[in-house]
């Protein structure tokens, strides 16, 4: 798991349309990627719809946000045309990204323990060092903290 001061590891993932991204084609800029569970679940919208909010108070500090989860292209192209996404959504289906990323680890909803997705943010600078890591936060801690780390 990459920790504050770190370089980020470098990944390649498709976003919602099928393309290919890199975390480092976004180099010289600073980058808030987060992690949520699901697309189109009542948690993660709140997220989502605070970074879509705060976009472009975060345009004006030339921050690029990424959101990423283990959804297919379909749903995450579903929900980003739904709730008006500005930013690309990436599909980590295999959720290699995540697990090194720190964000996939054991989960429990009624009882029942699972794997999933971890909600959590990280700013990356424009060197592609991390300056904040947010593993477990709330969807409206995430954002704030997010937003505040990335845009001042």
């Amino acid at each position: 798991m990459p920790q504050i001061g770190e370089q980020a590891p470098d990944f390649k993932l498709q976003n919602q349309d099928g393309e290919w991204v890199r975390l480092s084609d976004f180099r010289g800029s600073k980058v808030v990627l987060f992690s949520y569970p699901r697309a189109g679940t009542s948690g993660c919208t709140t997220q989502a719809c605070g970074f879509r909010d705060e976009f472009p108070k975060l345009q004006k500090s030339s921050v690029v946000v990424l959101g990423i989860s283990d959804d297919p292209p379909e749903d995450q192209l579903k929900w980003k045309r739904k709730e008006n996404l500005p930013y690309d959504l990436l599909c980590d289906i295999d959720h290699k990204v995540l697990e090194a990323w720190g964000a996939w680890g054991e989960k429990s909803m009624y009882g029942k323990k699972y794997m999933g997705t971890i909600r959590s943010h990280w700013v990356i600078d424009e060197n592609g060092v991390v300056q904040d890591v947010q593993i477990g936060v709330s969807p409206v801690e995430s954002v704030e903290k997010a937003v505040a780390a990335a845009a001042g």
